[in-house]
């Protein structure tokens, strides 16, 4: 068991940084896109690449778009808050409990 509390808690660890590395990806976007970036600017296309299926999906779901103001980004942020303080703080704990 010692093995798998190790292993989960790995897992939790890249979990939370990728969970963190893509928030940060979020607000980037959120950011630019109060300017009007270049659409040929790779890093503009790597930000839309990498948020916009997710983005569309909540926008599919709920629709919340009031005056000129997209709240997706938020729910996914608070998604992602949520998950990290529910999901890796759960296998963090029951990696501690296997070591």
């Amino acid at each position: 068991m010692f093995i798998i509390g190790h292993l989960l808690n790995a897992v939790a660890t890249i979990l939370d940084l990728a969970l963190s590395l893509y928030m940060w990806i979020l607000i980037a976007r959120a950011v630019i896109s109060w300017v009007n970036p270049d659409p040929y600017n790779p890093i503009v296309r790597f930000l839309y690449s990498v948020t916009d299926p997710v983005l569309y999906r909540i926008r599919r779901i709920v629709p919340l778009y009031f005056g000129g103001i997209d709240f997706s980004p938020m729910i996914l942020i608070l998604a992602i808050v949520f998950v990290q303080s529910f999901l890796i703080a759960t296998l963090k704990s029951l990696a501690f409990r296997l070591m």
